[in-house]
């Protein structure tokens, strides 16, 4: 006689009843010979006793051990869910959409999502058809929505801001559903609004930053100009040096809004990757043409180490990088002693950690952009570094901070408006790159950008 096997899923209960029977004649053998006398009363109880604790065991331990390993295999691909009728519009949908069914409300593992589109799965990455809805959405602004549509049957709206560094605006809609097989059925839909956020925000500082920081040379020139019409009017000498000086302040306060005007659309559009293919050395070539000028007015010379033309074919915009690669080399010749070099080394092909990789392990080092989802990806760095007098390593984590200046070089020929730095991470933010630096007092600094290569 065949028994089923485990494997097979065949009724376990014939073998049990196989086994009971068994179990019985091996009780009722003692017995029976016990009632004719033919063996000893103690051992043939003691066998009795044992058969009938088997047949109890097995009657009660092989069904249950049965089921825990039917609940411990996995659900086979035939027995999960069905996608719905509608998935396939769903699916065509530019906005994230998840369907989302509730349990009983103190319990929180009885969210599960049932079904999300493309889009859903992109931005949340979801990896399977369906699954507990926490896994995939963790804001509890969003959650609580969710819950309102699911057991109060009223719609509900949430901002939901997804991570990293190209942070995102959402706004979540959650609205029940009538009429469905389960009661408690709601529709999860997120609509991006990160431009319009970005435009609210960008107004708003760029209004707050200009009225503080241009309140200082206002304040000046209206000082000059009342006294060029007093006393200093018929005073030549006077008259002179005066003009002079209110063409510096009008000159920074010029500087001072185009540079507010870059950093405003640069912040506006730094959710969107370019699709543009620039040839960074190029770029790099031509920037240090323009700045051959100063830096010979200053007694300082570029050494360019720069890679071949076409290896270094990045993701960019090409007007973008050449601003960050100026911003960089006018700190530098800015810093560098006179009669010294600004260096500019290129490196294609890098990995993520070996563009951040320090140069040396004596000057303080510091990562003040790193790119989400770096792995797998190649870059193309590159690193302008002088022999100034350094920054303290207690200054570094606030380089980027619209309007910081390092005290010391707040005035004087190192004066500037602040904003260079904070340009150059919004602008490699956009390419998805990275940004570092190394410096220390009296040991200069190097600054090194890294940005995706363009595939191949």
């Amino acid at each position: 006689m065949v028994l089923p096997s485990e494997s097979s899923g065949a009724d376990p209960f014939p073998a049990i009843s196989l086994a009971v029977v068994i179990g019985g004649l091996g009780v009722a053998a003692p017995l029976v010979l016990l009632a004719f006398g033919a063996i000893d009363p103690a051992p043939a109880i003691a066998a009795a006793a044992v058969m009938i604790g088997g047949i109890v065991a097995a009657w009660y331990l092989i069904p249950n051990s049965r089921r825990a390993t039917a609940e411990a295999e996995p659900i086979p691909p035939a027995a999960l869910r069905a996608p719905p009728p509608y998935a396939g519009i769903l699916e065509q949908l530019a906005d994230p959409v998840l369907l989302v069914s509730g349990g009983a409300r103190e319990d929180l593992n009885a969210r599960r999502f049932l079904f999300a589109n493309a889009a859903a799965r992109e931005l949340l990455r979801i990896q399977r058809p369906e699954g507990p809805l926490t896994t995939a959405v963790r804001a509890p602004e969003v959650l609580a929505v969710v819950d309102e549509a699911l057991f109060d049957r009223a719609t509900g709206h949430a901002l939901y801001q997804s991570g990293g560094v190209q942070d995102r605006v959402w706004r979540a809609r959650a609205t029940p559903l009538e009429g469905m097989e389960d009661s408690r059925l709601a529709l999860l839909s997120l609509r991006d609004e990160t431009e319009f956020r970005r435009s609210e925000r960008t107004r708003a500082d760029f209004l707050a930053n200009a009225s503080h920081e241009l309140r200082t040379p206002l304040a000046s020139l209206a000082g000059f100009i009342e006294t060029l019409r007093g006393h200093a009017k018929d005073d030549p000498v006077a008259r002179d040096r005066f003009l002079g000086i209110m063409q510096v302040q009008a000159e920074r306060m010029r500087r001072l809004i185009d540079d507010l005007m870059s950093l405003s659309r640069i912040e506006l559009g730094e959710h969107i990757p370019p699709s543009d293919e620039v040839d960074l050395a190029l770029v790099a070539i031509d920037v240090l043409d323009a700045l051959g000028p100063l830096a010979a007015e200053r007694s300082v010379r570029f050494e360019a180490s720069l890679a071949p033309v076409g290896d270094a074919i990045v993701m960019g915009e090409r007007d973008q990088l050449l601003q960050v690669i100026q911003n960089l080399a006018e700190n530098a010749v800015k810093y560098a002693p006179r009669g010294s070099s600004v260096e500019v080394t290129m490196e294609v092909g890098l990995e993520a950690m070996a563009a951040v990789t320090p140069t040396s392990v004596f000057v303080p080092h510091l990562s003040l952009l790193t790119p989400d989802h770096a792995g797998g990806r190649l870059y193309v760095s590159l690193r302008v570094s002088d022999s100034g007098p350094g920054i303290a390593r207690g200054y570094l984590p606030r380089l980027t901070e619209r309007f910081y200046r390092v005290e010391g070089q707040k005035s004087g020929e190192h004066s500037g408006t602040g904003l260079g730095l904070a340009i150059v991470k919004h602008i490699v933010n956009r390419h998805r790159g990275g940004l570092t630096v190394e410096s220390g007092e009296g040991r200069g600094a190097a600054f090194t950008i890294y940005v995706p290569m363009a595939e191949a």
